[in-house]
């Protein structure tokens, strides 16, 4: 393959999982840069395929003392062994270093004294993109595609909150203006360094977040996200059926819908790209000629239909006092501390005289020690296993098709954006 020496432009690609889930995608990844007039200053790679979740099981193994350990690191070494084999002409360094990323992995479990389920999971799920961009930044440079690969925790800087690190904004960009603006990187999602250089993590699905952090503090052109879908749809296809694709979405529109749990961007991701007016693109990579949905200035929503955000496996809790008092300013505080304390994410809140209901999403398995805390002083009513849609721009059509979803628990609206919180039937 002819070497490839383009001068980067300032753009900033991000490929997930399934974009390099196996030899044929990272074959499609490499067609599609290939056909770039200019290579990307930065290019975000995720783990491969469903290896997030892989390594999750290793946490869970570890936390237990499961005799399975050993078979699910092996089953993760040759699920990428697989991938490097159709390749690399000499695929020997790439597997070598595949090893020593494994035998860190081995390292850490066999010696690591922290015993913060957190903490251990960000040393150990981190490895998914560290093995993942080795593979793909050597396969780049294999097929003449020339980049540089970088450790992204020696850029993005956090503070030490494990699973949903904070950025060090004047750390990061202090970093992140060292790169060569002429040059291709490429380096990892999700990932970050807390200030005793562990590994953190930026949240699930936080490799968005990681492209938007580079873009803003490289002043980028715009933000490239390629995913397995043609855009940002109205709704998910898997649960709804006549989705619309969304060719334009403003910030604004954009970050509403990421705040109720849109899919396809990461809430974090919109901001920094609006705060220097950056455009974010989410393309296809099976169908890199379709132009996708831009997320920019103008108009809110093109073309204007109801858009519909499910979130599933949510917790909706009824909490009133004990002496049936009304819930004050101080009940409202007292609660909130507890939500907080145990790391709900908090999706829908009504509030009335005597009672107080919520709708949480319970990411860190709290839900039993947060009953105990709360028991002494509030009754307590709660379904799980709920479902919370959220439709904006609704119609009443729109609202029919949620209330044929099961029975209604819960119901409110703010201006076009309706919440139905819903038990399945």
């Amino acid at each position: 393959h002819e070497k490839i020496y383009r001068k980067a432009m300032r753009k900033v690609y991000k490929f997930g999982g399934a974009s390099v889930k196996d030899a044929q995608a990272l074959a499609n990844l490499g067609a599609i840069l290939r056909k770039e007039e200019e290579l990307p200053a930065l290019i975000v790679v995720s783990a491969m395929g469903k290896m997030t979740n892989a390594f999750e099981k290793i946490v869970t193994s570890y936390c237990t003392h499961s005799p399975d350990l050993s078979s699910q690191i092996n089953d993760i070494r040759r699920f990428h062994l697989a991938i490097i084999a159709p390749l690399f002409k000499n695929s020997t360094p790439v597997k070598n270093n595949l090893e020593d990323l494994l035998d860190q992995l081995r390292h850490f479990l066999s010696t690591n004294t922290n015993t913060a389920t957190d903490f251990i999971y960000d040393q150990v799920v981190g490895f998914g993109e560290l093995i993942a961009t080795n593979i793909v930044s050597s396969y780049l440079n294999e097929t003449g595609i020339v980049n540089t690969w970088l450790d992204v925790r020696d850029y993005i800087k956090t503070d030490a909150s494990y699973r949903d690190a904070q950025v060090d904004w004047a750390a990061t960009s202090r970093q992140i203006s060292t790169l060569d603006p002429n040059k291709c990187y490429l380096t990892q999602g999700f990932l970050g360094a807390d200030p005793g250089e562990h590994t953190t993590t930026l949240g699930r699905e936080g490799s968005d977040y990681s492209a938007a952090i580079f873009a803003h503090c490289m002043a980028a052109e715009s933000v490239t996200i390629w995913k397995d879908v043609a855009g940002v749809l109205n709704a998910d296809p898997r649960y709804f059926e006549d989705t619309h694709l969304l060719t334009q979405i403003s910030y604004r529109e954009a970050i509403e819908m990421a705040f109720y749990g849109a899919s396809v961007i990461h809430p974090k991701t919109l901001k920094p790209l609006e705060n220097k007016n950056i455009p974010l693109y989410v393309r296809s990579f099976a169908d890199p000629t379709k132009t996708g949905t831009t997320v920019s200035k103008g108009k809110a929503l093109v073309p204007e239909v109801p858009c519909f955000i499910l979130k599933q496996s949510q917790i909706l809790l009824s909490i009133s006092a004990l002496d049936f008092s009304f819930m004050t300013a101080h009940n409202l505080s007292g609660i909130f501390s507890l939500l907080y304390a145990h790391r709900f994410k908090v999706n829908l809140i009504q509030n009335s005289a005597l009672s107080f209901s919520v709708c949480v999403e319970d990411t860190f398995d709290n839900f039993a020690t947060f009953l105990e805390a709360i028991k002494p002083a509030y009754k307590i009513r709660y379904w799980e296993g709920v479902s919370l849609y959220t439709i904006r721009h609704a119609s009443e059509a729109a609202l029919e098709t949620i209330a044929q979803k099961g029975s209604v628990l819960l119901r409110q609206r703010i201006e076009d954006t309706v919440q139905i919180v819903v038990e399945p039937i």
